[in-house]
């Protein structure tokens, strides 16, 4: 900050106690080409006035001449620079001084000098602004006036003229302080409007890397495209040498390292493992930069980084996570890069806390997908397997009698051709699948083909394949809550016909599933477990879908999953 105290204005930057410069910035630059033209016009005006004193032998004058013309070439070679300081201001006063002089060595206010010392009061009004301007116009005036009054012929009319030339010296003073103070107003403005530019472009940078976070990010629920993913967007942001992610696992109370590039980490730390500077961001609950990893700041997750910058991972309202990169240049990061990972870190927290769920999700759909295996095993193939053993039995105990068993084995063998009828259709449909080859409206129409094969139904598939399609790990969610669905009208509806309805634009989808069956009973329609119920409403929320059941007794039962756009503004489907 600029010391306050000076003979004028603290905002001059004058330094009084001659401590040196305090702004070394050319304050007059600006105003070079003007000042070098209105230095050379009142050179040829003084010229022109001192011309009768050339003609009549008046050496006083014509000395005086050629010392302002010296003056005046010194200067356009050598501009005056004033910069603030103790030397500077006083080449501004001593130009001021000289004029003066050569106006009261010349007859005073009928010199023609007058007009070179109006260039001296422009340059002071340039150089230190309007109070310094107008006082400097005010002592040269006082100074010519009072010189001039002291002579003993002076009379009225010279006051009146020691008034006038007054009054114009001053006005030149206060207009080229005006025009100092315009010119500094444009340069802050100029420079604020450049600040402004350089946030904007940053602002720019982060926005447009978040877009494309935003829409990479929730696209997938794998940890590991998510972590790719956010470590290449790092990389457009800001230059690191090493970088490494961790989460906190709450079954031990430790950190897992799920992602570590140049980084000389275990991958798992104890609470009291972390890297000093993770700690501190952890315990403060905030982003810290540090500019020197050396002791006692550091090491950081590299011993050959230098600096970096680690911040929390924050996700439901607790810190889920910690991210750390780190350069090894020293100081290698600054407030760009602080705001840049500042609106970076939230949307990657929780595309990881989004994987990290999704993952346990899944587990869990793995666990209900082997129970609903578990009760198919059990309830058909377990029940055929018993039923062909008791038929064995009557057989066996029917030979023994000597009684007539061709006809048996006949109906056994039937009945065996059955039940591998039936371990075929489950393993297929525990085979069939989407996949990147296999959308899930070709996937659709194949098992309804199938379950027409074995039943009675009527399965219409209403699919539109014409959109983009969604992520594969929704769809294949999407795709189990159908298969779900119609296995339910195949063994429970007694339906005569079902229709599937699917449509998606790659972003927003929605599945209805339609019988004209018996449908749920009043007081039972929607309940939570029915009939496999409740795994589709855990497949439903793993991504982000919505479940409606809506059932009449004699009337069919619907079922509709809808998966809303995200938030970037994508329409619903």
């Amino acid at each position: 900050m600029r010391p306050l105290a000076r003979l004028g204005r603290a905002s001059d930057g004058y330094d009084p106690a001659g401590l040196g410069i305090i702004d070394r910035v050319d304050r007059v630059a600006t105003f070079a080409s003007a000042i070098l033209a209105i230095r050379w016009c009142m050179t040829a005006v003084s010229l022109a006035l001192s011309a009768s004193a050339f003609v009549h032998n008046d050496w006083e004058v014509v000395l005086w001449c050629m010392l302002v013309v010296s003056y005046t070439v010194i200067r356009t070679i050598s501009p005056l620079r004033y910069v603030g300081s103790i030397r500077s201001l006083l080449e501004v006063i001593g130009e001021i001084a000289f004029h003066v002089a050569a106006v009261a060595a010349t007859s005073f206010w009928e010199s023609p000098f007058v007009f070179s010392l109006m260039t001296a009061i422009v340059v002071a009004g340039f150089a230190r602004g309007f109070g310094f301007g107008l006082r400097i116009a005010i002592g040269a005036a006082t100074a010519i006036s009072l010189a001039d009054a002291a002579r003993l012929d002076y009379a009225g009319q010279d006051l009146r003229i020691s008034l006038q030339w007054s009054a114009v010296l001053i006005l030149v003073g206060v207009v080229a302080g005006y025009a100092r103070r315009i010119s500094g107003e444009a340069d802050r403005q100029h420079s604020l409007a450049l600040d402004r530019l350089d946030r904007l472009s940053d602002a720019n940078a982060l926005l447009f890397s978040l877009h494309r976070v935003a829409q990479t990010l929730p696209a997938s629920l794998d940890l590991g495209d998510v972590l790719d993913t956010t470590v290449a967007r790092l990389r457009g942001l800001v230059d690191f040498d090493s970088v490494a992610v961790l989460v906190f696992d709450d079954t031990d109370a430790s950190w897992q390292v799920i992602r570590r590039e140049g980084a000389a980490l275990a991958s798992r730390l104890g609470p009291t493992e972390l890297p000093k500077p993770l700690m501190e961001a952890m315990s403060s609950n905030k982003m810290i930069e540090v500019s020197d990893l050396s002791q006692p700041n550091g090491p950081g997750i590299s011993p050959m980084s230098s600096s970096g910058i680690y911040t929390v991972l924050p996700a439901r309202g607790s810190i889920i996570g910690l991210l750390a990169v780190e350069s090894r240049k020293p100081s290698a990061f600054g407030r760009r890069e602080t705001e840049l990972m500042n609106g970076f870190v939230e949307p990657v927290a929780l595309a990881i806390d989004n994987a990290r769920w999704f993952s346990r999700l899944r587990t869990v759909g793995a666990d209900e997908e082997r129970t609903r295996i578990a009760r198919d095993l059990h309830d058909n193939i377990g029940q055929s397997l018993a039923y062909l053993a008791f038929e064995l039995d009557r057989i066996v105990a029917k030979d023994e009698k000597g009684d007539e068993i061709g006809s048996s084995l006949d109906q056994l063998r039937n009945d065996l051709r059955g039940v591998i009828g039936e371990v075929r259709d489950t393993l297929y449909d525990l085979r069939t699948d989407v996949s990147e080859e296999f959308e899930i409206g070709e996937v659709l129409d194949q098992f309804a083909a199938r379950l027409m094969e074995r039943t009675d139904l009527d399965i219409r598939v209403y699919a539109d394949r014409s959109g983009p399609r969604l992520p594969l790990l929704q769809e294949r969610e999407m795709w189990r809550i159908a298969q779900e669905a119609l296995v339910n009208v195949e063994r429970h509806s007694e339906a005569g016909g079902a229709a599937v309805r699917w449509r998606c634009d790659g972003n927003a989808a929605a599945l209805e599933i339609a019988d004209d069956g018996k449908g749920f009973p009043e007081g039972k329609a929607g309940r939570i477990d029915s009939y496999g119920i409740m795994g589709m409403r855990e497949r439903a929320a793993s991504i982000g879908a919505t479940l409606e059941l809506h059932s009449e007794e004699g009337r069919g039962t619907v079922i509709r999953c809808f998966l809303p756009a995200d938030r970037n503004g994508a329409r619903r489907v």
